[in-house]
């Protein structure tokens, strides 16, 4: 029973790291196989966990950064989250369209990632449906890329 337990709180906690900004699935994998969990189980929690959050996002962002950007609290903060974002991503999302999503995502290196590709998307008005599918790819292929890479040094 204990065991059960253990077992359920560790995805648990893998899950919770995947759905968070910075981290997600990039060091929910690696944390995974590091508290016992066998790659693959690893890799597919956190890549639920990822995703878990994208519909959510891409359904709130916009609403929220617009709501918060308009305090004076946060404005300087929405303010340049937005223009780093777009900074970042425009360019390449503009050139590439979808494609250029896709890689935003799914290249596995800091500030990139589902919750990057979320604001982007919301910025540069990518339609809801396109944005899903291609986030989500996205997160696929990262999950497949850091899973990867998590083997060959955990083994």
């Amino acid at each position: 029973m204990f065991q059960l337990i253990e077992q359920i709180k560790t995805e648990l906690l893998v899950i919770i790291v995947a759905a968070m900004p910075i981290s997600e699935l990039r060091g929910a994998i690696p944390l995974g196989i590091s508290l016992g969990l066998s790659p693959i189980h690893s890799t597919i929690i956190s890549i639920l966990g990822n995703m878990a959050i994208v519909p959510i996002l891409l359904k709130i962002l916009e609403p929220v950064m617009n709501y918060f950007e308009k305090t004076i609290l946060f404005s300087k903060t929405i303010g340049w989250l937005k223009r780093r974002t777009l900074n970042r991503t425009r360019s390449t999302i503009k050139k590439y369209s979808l494609l250029g999503l896709f890689i935003l995502v799914a290249i596995p290196i800091p500030t990139t990632g589902a919750w990057t590709g979320c604001i982007a998307s919301s910025l540069l008005k990518i339609n809801y449906k396109d944005a899903l599918i291609v986030i989500s790819l996205g997160v696929l292929t990262a999950g497949i890329i850091v899973s990867t890479i998590s083997y060959q040094v955990f083994f």
